[in-house]
């Protein structure tokens, strides 16, 4: 009785993007996960290892997925050179997760708020208080990314663990229409999502410890892809040399004084002059072109410009 109502239910609710092989019973994050079994009667501190023993299998899943993931950094890489921006993309549990990513690059990379943009159903409210229903309208995605100022120039990264979020799946459609960079992650083989964008990412945690629940695995995975996506591009984008923040900005005393650290370390120079080349210049980057190069502020920023802003090209060109 359950299994055939499973299967007629959404059927008759307008703007369900589902096929009979995209039902609830048959996706990869819905099956029972045995190794959880009756964890409702084990002692707390069992609970804790079944969980952390899941959680193991996260970062294999992740490293499977590497070639894709490679795939989508190298296309959002190529539309911020070319002056578009990043948008994610989701629902519940992914969208908040694609918004904190989001969030993250400025104060981490010290890149404009606009770059890099979360967008989740439900708006801002939904941030701190479920609003789940909202993810059913396969049309309000394209709007919401049409509010934000979504265009053929930017890249959209869809996030749904089940890959078949009509909010979601309905906007990469849109935007892969347009001729817009699409990528998508979930969390299951061959899903809606997976064949409507250009990129997709599937990482296959497999079955949640609580059933359903893709909080935890399956947002485990999503947030290490997200940390890969926006930290390979800022990487490739010349925001990082070594593994040095290079792109600091001396905003208040806190930045002023790790961009002075960051100057003296790759520069070689006592911190007072790094400080005060800091101090003259307010780029990091451009203060450690002029000392290990000999220039002069114009001719360092023109350096970095003739390369793309990437700080090691700059010093060994």
């Amino acid at each position: 009785m359950f299994r055939k109502e499973a299967r007629t239910w959404p059927e008759a609710v307008p703007g369900f993007l589902l096929s009979p092989d995209d039902m609830l019973e048959n996706l990869l994050t819905e099956r029972p996960n045995p190794a959880s079994e009756r964890i409702d009667a084990r002692p707390v501190e069992e609970i804790l290892r079944i969980i952390n023993s899941e959680d193991d299998t996260v970062p294999s899943a992740v490293a499977a997925a590497i070639p894709q993931i490679a795939k989508a950094v190298d296309a959002i890489e190529t539309v911020l050179r070319n002056g578009g921006r990043l948008y994610y993309l989701g629902a519940g549990t992914s969208g908040r997760l694609g918004v904190l990513d989001a969030a993250e690059c400025p104060p981490t990379f010290q890149v404009d708020s606009s770059l890099v943009q979360g967008v989740m159903a439900g708006g801002e409210r939904a941030l701190a208080r479920a609003t789940e229903a909202s993810e059913d309208d396969g049309e309000s995605g394209w709007r919401d990314l049409l509010e934000k100022g979504f265009s053929i120039g930017d890249v959209v990264t869809g996030i749904a663990a089940s890959g078949r979020t009509p909010y979601v799946v309905g906007a990469m459609r849109k935007a892969r229409e347009l001729g817009a960079w699409t990528v998508g992650i979930c969390c299951t083989p061959d899903s809606e999502l997976s064949r409507a964008v250009a990129i997709p990412i599937e990482v296959l945690t497999g079955p949640e410890v609580i059933m359903g629940s893709t909080r935890m695995k399956a947002g485990t995975a999503t947030k290490l892809v997200l940390n890969m996506l926006s930290t390979a591009t800022m990487i490739r984008l010349g925001y990082v040399y070594g593994n040095l923040m290079v792109n600091v900005q001396p905003r208040n005393r806190k930045l002023a004084e790790r961009g002075g650290r960051i100057i003296a370390s790759v520069a070689g120079i006592p911190l007072a002059d790094a400080a005060a080349l800091l101090q003259r210049t307010g780029k990091v980057r451009t203060a450690i072109v002029m000392a290990k190069r000999g220039v002069v502020q114009t001719e360092a920023e023109r350096m970095l410009e003739a390369v793309g802003g990437v700080l090691r090209r700059a010093l060994e060109t």
